[in-house]
């Protein structure tokens, strides 16, 4: 039985705002699966409710008496499980013994499969009927989650293990315990690394970084490998809270078809789910999964699970054998296997892929192309043609003043023509986070509101020095202050801003190395202007001779730069280098992520 659109809307409106509202009426469809209430916190440890039964087996068409009872409690939720598989759909069904106190609830495809209470009215004892199917397995156990109060609660009581006749009993007999049974957790572990060997060949499989061994601590692995009607899906990565991935038709998050692994107290719980927009996923109270394997050691999450290509049954499932985008995420897990928003920007495919055709070995982008290419020219034109362009204006205006190139003097020409290239640059890279967001993003703190301001000088220049006065005109030096200090104060905040840009998860360029990397720059280019101005200061000393006890000046201050020509041209030839090997680096971390 399908939850109704407006069941969907009510289960994530009651989970996000647990704190507010519960289920006093004991509709708990959504707890079908885990059995976890939506109360936020975490379940009490040891169980101080009790299940009893009139008999340890069983045949098909049996009713079997199924007795909770315990301390006061106001609410309960009551399942029969396969022993030996405990993350399996509820089996067989109820039958009531005080309508007024219990009621019947349908999980997955199997009608009163479950009980619960009707209100949040005390009780001390709970007694229905389980009705044995006829396709029931081997060993049947009954586990119920209490609800004491709304922050107190146990998960998976376990209860009695019932049998067919003539059945060995299971092996470790899974009889109470003292403590509360782990949450809809898989049995199995994987005890070692996920291989890579057969990737391309049996295996479509996506690695981040490309090519990284699987065993590796820093190494994501995504791989899906066809078995005639169903797919075996492995998935691990460097993650102590949980692993995700999802299929989408797009490179944007929302209408997806997702699977997670979240680790829950060092237990793994492996669920489907249905991404909605950027909000919390949409948990399925029924699960397509089959053979359900985990591991987790040394700070590595592995999970593996087996799905069928077409699952029919499953709303929100997409056909497997149909190319998508894959998205791969990580992030923290709280208490109760609450997952929490991933700090970075998942891992997404280049393009979309049918994980049932060719096998291929991939990698993948947390960074969008636009925000790359966003990067890219920002850093083109702060790195490399704004501050050269500053470098030929300051100290190459003398050396330069005779050269010409089309009519103009050449340090002008080229100072003009890197100063436009800037504003080109930075106007192309500027539209490009917009037309990715498709508006104004709220997530990047300062960074876009320093941009505009950054955007707004870079146009503001030019045009004031469209409306630039004569060399000898009187305003001509007000003019030459606002020029430099408009150019300043943008140089500045753009260094700031890329700062700020550099770990924003849309990019997020490896740390520390892009804040070391970018100090090393503005350090760069600093010490050279400090360089050449103490050589032109130098260079004015050397030309006044002492003469009768007064100062002569020989050469003037025009003549007395050109003779450092040659020491100039050697310094801006390794500045320009310089600034290529900065450029360089970072362009090769913006590729890379």
């Amino acid at each position: 039985m399908e939850l109704p659109g407006i069941a969907v809307a009510v289960w994530m409106f009651v989970c996000l705002c647990a704190s507010v509202v519960g289920y006093p009426n004991g509709k708990v469809r959504v707890a079908c699966t885990n059995m976890i209430p939506c109360h936020g916190g975490s379940p009490q440890l040891s169980p101080e409710h009790t299940i009893t039964v009139n008999g340890t087996e069983f045949k098909p068409g049996d009713n079997i008496e199924v007795h909770l009872s315990g301390p006061d409690f106001e609410g309960f939720f009551i399942q029969a499980r396969d022993a030996e598989h405990l993350d399996s759909p509820a089996v067989g069904s109820f039958a009531l013994a005080d309508r007024r106190r219990a009621q019947l609830l349908t999980c997955g495809r199997t009608k009163n499969s479950a009980v619960s209470h009707t209100s949040k009215a005390k009780k001390k004892d709970i007694k229905v009927y389980w009705i044995a199917p006829g396709d029931a397995p081997k060993h049947v156990q009954f586990l119920a989650t209490v609800v004491k109060k709304y922050r107190i609660f146990w998960v998976k009581i376990p209860g009695p293990i019932v049998s067919q006749p003539d059945v060995l009993s299971p092996t470790p007999p899974l009889h109470a315990t003292t403590e509360a049974m782990s949450t809809t957790h898989p049995v199995s572990y994987i005890s070692k690394p996920f291989s890579a060997s057969d990737c391309g060949i049996t295996k479509f499989c996506i690695r981040n970084p490309m090519n990284c061994d699987p065993g590796s601590a820093s190494c994501f692995f995504l791989s899906f490998q066809q078995e005639e009607s169903s797919v075996f899906i492995e998935m691990s990565g460097p993650s102590e809270g949980y692993l995700a991935f999802a299929f989408s038709h797009d490179q944007w998050m929302g209408g997806d078809d997702a699977y997670l692994c979240v680790n829950e107290d060092h237990r793994v719980h492996v669920s489907t789910a249905h991404l909605k927009e950027r909000s919390y996923p949409l948990l399925d109270s029924e699960n397509a999964l089959e053979d359900v394997l985990w591991g987790l050691a040394d700070g590595v999450l592995q999970c593996s699970f087996r799905r069928s290509i077409r699952l029919p049954a499953y709303t929100g499932r997409f056909n497997l054998d149909t190319s998508y985008y894959i998205f791969l995420a990580d992030g923290e897990a709280s208490e109760g296997g609450l997952i929490h928003k991933h700090r970075r920007q998942p891992l997404v495919t280049d393009g979309p892929y049918n994980v049932t055709g060719l096998p291929q070995d991939i990698g993948g982008s947390r960074a969008p192309r636009l925000i790359k290419a966003h990067g890219a020219l920002m850093f083109v034109a702060w790195i490399t043609t704004v501050s050269i362009g500053v470098i030929i204006a300051r100290f190459f205006k003398p050396v330069w003043s005779h050269s010409f190139l089309l009519g103009k003097e050449l340090w002008f020409q080229v100072h003009r023509m890197l100063m436009l290239t800037t504003v080109m640059l930075t106007s192309i890279s500027f539209v490009l986070p917009f037309v990715y967001r498709g508006g104004w993003s709220h997530q990047a703190g300062f960074h876009p509101y320093l941009g505009c301001a950054v955007m707004a000088l870079t146009i503001f220049q030019p045009l004031m020095a469209g409306f630039r006065p004569s060399r000898h005109a009187p305003r001509r030096q007000l003019f030459n202050w606002f020029h430099w200090s408009t150019g300043t104060t943008a140089r500045i905040l753009a260094v700031v801003t890329m700062f700020l840009g550099m770990d924003l998860p849309a990019l997020d360029l490896p740390d520390p190395w892009d804040t070391y990397a970018m100090i090393g720059f503005v350090a760069w280019h600093v010490g050279t202007e400090i360089l050449l101005e103490i050589h032109s200061y130098c260079l004015i000393r050397k030309v006044e001779v002492i003469e009768d006890d007064r100062v002569q000046i020989l050469q003037s201050l025009t003549s007395a730069e050109a003779e450092g020509h040659l020491f100039k041209q050697i310094v801006l030839t390794i500045y320009i280098c310089g600034n290529i090997v900065f450029l360089v680096a970072f362009l090769i971390a913006i590729n890379q992520v």
